[in-house]
């Protein structure tokens, strides 16, 4: 095969096996490993460039591996990012007792898993706990978007995800270095220097990058189309240059980097943080198709029942022990904690480290050769593959039996507590769909929380009032405030929240709908309901007596029934299926209910004839 439809198959692959997993809601990380498994069938990668370099048998890897490392570094530049400072009030403590105390007792753990199930000598024994500390934000962010828990857990768990990483690493850098290249004579003074190096090394050069980031970003020395790529290749060459300088220090590197940027006051990074997002998802399914490819399914089914039992060890006893002792005192309860014990999928820095590992231990003499260590990676592969797909499947369900996430995500954020808006909250609350106010109007929140609403008063538009937001069981934004401009600003605001194709708001005022007047279609999300129901319309039809009102259907009693019924005096406005799920009305695709359903509809209390002006005003005038 030729190397250009070698390098497009990947990224092609890789975008598939994510979209595959959104339409099914399976684990991405656990088709991508499959589908790169199934690629190595047909083409294995290191065999593939060591044809093309006329290399030995390590040319392929050590051409491979130096690319793993750097899309490594920006997977983890991008999670620095994610990481808000204001989140260790609530989940600080939790998240670094699970650094530290945790990533001991589950290095033990492992170890001795290691050793008397799978019978592995106690170098590699440690060495393998060591990388299996890690859980990794590759696979904890997608998870976390699916299952939606509770905030305190969600961001106790993303924090350890990310910072877990490098410690991890330079943890088990410390392994290799003492008990694999010093067997001989390990010292434990040269351990702590070497870790003292690591943390100074990676953390002052990570702090470096971003003083000059920021200074440059505020100074507008560098153009906003421009910011993403600086950000990228500085935190390339800063984690190039502490790699260089201290193993395994670039991962430390880049993470304070990405944090130090997204903690600056006073500093837009949002086009940064927008283009490391696309990226992110690019190169994990790039990693992931051709790491995957290079597993050898023979080798893995030769670990047998040993390999099975090691990895249910891993998930029952040692990840449970190790969170349940190191959140002694915390503030979590026990179903918090219940949740978190079910939750550490390995990810690609596990699978990078010990790739790279067994790579350097088959260039080691024979004299100091280690003995079952062609293993390591193809164990670290079987603990990837089970851990992604244990947690993937059990991860939804343990939070609905544990009460920390609802059955579905069809509750509906509302922008905006006008009286209609209120009664129309009313509803979808009674239906048991939960909804949540936000308005800026202390008045219009009060009448609601007095009504038995959720609400906030508060500016949807402003980021920090988002990131304290409670969303659980939330999945939708309806933008219903009178000022078009607001509606579309919180659609934009709240992309990364539900995605567009859960963003609605209301049509634009009849005067807005003219090129000159107001802002471009494009900026708007999904056209609610119906187009003449703009916010003026709501509100003078509810003002005159409308009510919403539900109605299931059957086969006695259509759709088409109600509509004869009321005549022209009702609007459709959501579906509620069978499985209750929530379905909104659009100008794009109006909806078409059956039997089984239950509506929503705006209905008159009197019907008004076609031929009334207000059933058909006159178009505003041009300007």
């Amino acid at each position: 095969m030729e190397l250009l439809l070698y390098l497009a198959m990947i990224p092609a692959l890789g975008i598939t096996a994510q979209w595959i997993a959104w339409r099914t809601r399976l684990p991405g990380i656990l088709l991508l490993l499959l589908f790169g498994m199934a690629l190595g069938h047909f083409i294995e990668p290191d065999d593939f460039l060591q044809g093309l370099t006329g290399g030995n048998d390590s040319a392929g890897p050590h051409l491979l591996f130096p690319l793993v490392s750097l899309s490594v570094a920006v997977i983890m530049l991008e999670g620095g990012l994610s990481l808000n400072l204001k989140e260790l009030r609530e989940a600080g403590h939790s998240a670094f007792r699970l650094c530290t105390i945790g990533a001991v007792i589950s290095c033990t753990g492992a170890t001795i898993a290691a050793h008397y199930i799978l019978e592995f000598g106690w170098r590699l024994s440690f060495l393998l706990g060591a990388i299996l500390v890690v859980t990794g934000p590759t696979v904890i962010g997608p998870l976390l978007r699916q299952v939606r828990p509770s905030k305190r857990v969600g961001t106790t768990l993303k924090w350890e995800g990310i910072v877990i990483d490098p410690i991890g690493a330079v943890l088990a850098v410390l392994v290799f270095d003492q008990l694999m290249m010093h067997v001989d004579q390990p010292s434990l003074g040269a351990a702590a220097f070497m870790l003292f190096e690591t943390a100074v090394v990676g953390t002052v050069l990570g702090i470096v990058a971003g003083l000059i980031l920021a200074f440059a970003f505020r100074h507008y020395l560098i153009p906003d189309h421009l910011q993403g790529v600086a950000s990228l290749a500085i935190g390339l060459l800063i984690f190039a240059i502490s790699d260089h300088i201290a193993s395994e220090s670039g991962l430390i590197s880049v993470t304070v980097l990405g944090l130090w940027l997204s903690n600056s006051n006073s500093l837009n990074v949002e086009s940064v943080i927008e283009f490391k997002e696309n990226l992110r998802t690019l190169l994990i399914g790039c990693l992931f198709i051709v790491l995957g490819s290079r597993v050898n399914i023979d080798e893995v089914i030769a670990i047998g029942l040993p390999g099975l039992f090691f990895l249910a060890v891993l998930i029952l006893l040692v990840r449970p022990v190790s969170v349940y002792l190191s959140l002694i005192g915390t503030s979590l309860d026990v179903r918090e904690k219940a949740f978190i014990a079910g939750m550490a999928p390995r990810g690609i820095v596990a699978a990078a480290v010990s790739s790279v590992f067994a790579l350097e231990m088959e260039s080691l003499p024979a004299g100091g050769a280690i003995e079952d260590a062609n293993h390591l990676d193809t164990v670290t592969f079987l603990v990837i593959f089970g851990t992604v797909a244990t947690y993937g499947l059990t991860a939804s369900p343990l939070a609905k039996l544990l009460g920390l996430s609802r059955e579905r995500n069809d509750g509906i954020l509302i922008t905006g507590a006008d009286a209609w808006t209120r009664d129309f909250a009313l509803v979808l609350k009674k239906l048991d769909l939960p909804v949540l106010l936000v308005d800026t109007n202390y008045n219009k929140v009060a009448k609601a929380k007095i009504a038995g609403l959720d609400a906030i008063c508060a500016n949807i538009l402003n980021e920090h009032v988002r990131e304290d937001l409670e969303l659980n069981g939330i999945g939708k934004l309806m933008a219903l405030t009178q000022n078009d401009e607001v509606n579309s600003l919180a659609v934009r605001e709240c992309q990364t929240l539900f995605g567009r194709a859960n963003l609605y708001q209301l049509t634009f005022r009849k005067q807005n709908q003219h090129s000159q007047r107001g802002l471009t279609r494009n900026l708007m999300g999904r056209e609610l309901f119906d187009r003449e129901l703009t916010f003026s319309k709501m509100e003078d039809i509810h003002a005159v007596g409308a009510t919403f009102k539900t109605t299931t259907l059957s086969e006695n009693y259509t759709y088409r029934d109600f509509i004869e019924h009321y005549q022209n005096g009702a609007k459709l406005l959501c579906v509620i299926d069978e499985l209750k799920k929530l379905s909104v009305n659009t100008v794009e695709h109006q909806l078409q209910p059956i039997a089984g359903q239950t509506i929503i509809a705006l209905v008159s209390s009197t019907v008004i004839p076609d031929s009334h002006e207000a059933k058909n005003p006159e178009p505003a005038p041009r300007v």
